[in-house]
């Protein structure tokens, strides 16, 4: 298993969010103890969820607990460097298990940044759903069992639930306390840009029909000299906190355009879209005027964008779109069949591609209705005359059938997680 990989559970998991059974959840976390990982561990409950039970039914809970899982999934696989695993520890409470090399300010910010992506407005059928995620957060020491982890998760997180003002505690007792503030944190990153700790690495995408080497996603890392390596997400939560996405989203693409030029011409390289970036008036412009600055082709650019991108102001995503699809660049929609999943996005977007969410393959191999689903979609994007990405490709047996099935690309750590320029050049001209 690759340093980055998430633990593929043995035994049973969760029937209504295919997440690891606390059982299972237990008996890996006993094995990483076991063999002297530096374990870290977050427990998290629904505040008030019987309520949301109550008003709406437990379809809806379900469809809410189910959205947890993918979100709580999709956190672990973009954030963290180490092996993970997510689980439901039952009824409205995850687990998330992690041998994350980090400090315990880094923990704690990762432990915040769950519950902020837990607490964002969740889209059903029923209505728009909104969550009081709490959480209980500890590192494992030497001696520590699976039975006493979870055990002392379990007490902190009660007295989490119980306090309106308190969303996260420590299971040790000790408090919620950072050493650096969130003011401290966002004077950081506006150094960050200036002193080259925020650094671009590149996901490998493939054809999935022969594995040739086909291009790469940029990913953003911010290297803190304190808090260590932080992710995209936490990255951008902080300068969307002090204002400075626009100004953080122009250096990293920047960095991306400049590393990719000298790649050779036939990979391309693909970039996300925030919802700050469509959200500019002038954004198609000023991009333009970038990737020309750089001298990179536009015709070798993806643009990715997400249904969050998408929520605030459609109608304007697709103008913006548009005017860069007419310069060459292909656009792309992300996560496709997470969340809402909204059809009428593909109706109104100048779309070249459809990105399969990791959760669209993660079962394809063994479930006779996730491969039903997978052949829908495919069926739907032959239609629209869309290639498809799988995301999230771990074994080769999800790679061969999506082969099989018509998927043209994928990306996942079967065959690369993600690398530095350097390395990824020396990838491509090997």
């Amino acid at each position: 298993m690759s340093a980055k990989h998430s633990y593929k559970s043995a035994a049973k998991s969760d029937p209504l969010t295919g997440l690891a059974g606390r059982e299972d959840a237990a008996a890996r976390l006993g094995e990483w103890l076991g063999q002297g990982e530096k374990v870290h561990a977050l427990l998290i409950g629904l505040r008030r969820f019987d309520a949301l039970n109550l008003a709406y039914g437990t379809s809806a809970g379900d469809a809410v607990l189910g959205e947890v899982a993918q979100r709580l999934k999709h956190f672990a696989a973009d954030e963290l460097e180490g092996a993970w695993l997510t689980a439901r520890s039952g009824g409205d409470e995850f687990l998330l298990l992690a041998t994350e090399p980090c400090s315990r300010e880094r923990w704690q910010l990762a432990a915040g940044q769950v519950l902020d992506l837990l607490a964002k407005p969740i889209p059903t059928a029923w209505g728009t759903m909104r969550l009081s995620p709490r959480g209980a957060l500890l590192r494992g020491i030497e001696g520590d069992s699976a039975a006493t982890v979870l055990d002392r998760l379990g007490q902190a997180l009660h007295q989490a639930m119980g306090q309106a003002a308190r969303r996260l505690v420590w299971a040790d007792g000790e408090a919620t306390r950072s050493g650096l503030s969130a003011a401290q944190l966002e004077g950081d990153l506006l150094q960050a840009l200036d002193k080259g700790e925020i650094e671009v690495v590149y996901q490998p995408q493939f054809s999935c029909r022969d594995d040739r080497l086909t291009g790469a996603e940029a990913l953003a890392r911010w290297n803190h000299p304190t808090l260590g390596r932080i992710g995209a997400g936490a990255l951008f939560a902080i300068a969307e906190r002090a204002d400075h996405v626009a100004q953080l989203s122009q250096h990293i693409a920047r960095l991306a355009l400049k590393g990719a030029k000298g790649w050779p011409m036939d990979l391309r390289l693909s970039l996300n879209v925030t919802p700050n970036d469509l959200a500019s008036p002038d954004f198609a412009a000023g991009f333009a005027r970038l990737v020309k600055q750089t001298k990179f082709e536009p015709w070798r650019l993806t643009l990715e964008v997400t249904e969050q991108v998408l929520l605030a102001d459609v109608a304007h995503a697709s103008q913006t779109l548009a005017e860069l699809a007419k310069q060459g660049m292909r656009i792309a929609l992300d996560d496709f069949g997470a969340g809402f999943c909204n059809f009428r996005y593909l109706k109104l977007l100048p779309l070249h591609y459809l990105k399969l969410d990791r959760s669209m393959i993660e079962g394809v191999a063994g479930d006779a209705r996730d491969l039903a689903v997978l052949r829908a979609i495919l069926a739907m994007a032959g239609a629209l005359e869309l290639k498809v990405i799988a995301e999230g490709v771990e074994t080769e047996a999800q790679r061969a059938l999506a082969a099989s099935e018509g998927c043209e690309f994928y990306q996942g750590f079967l065959r690369a997680q993600p690398m530095g320029a350097a390395a990824f050049l020396e990838l491509a001209r090997g």
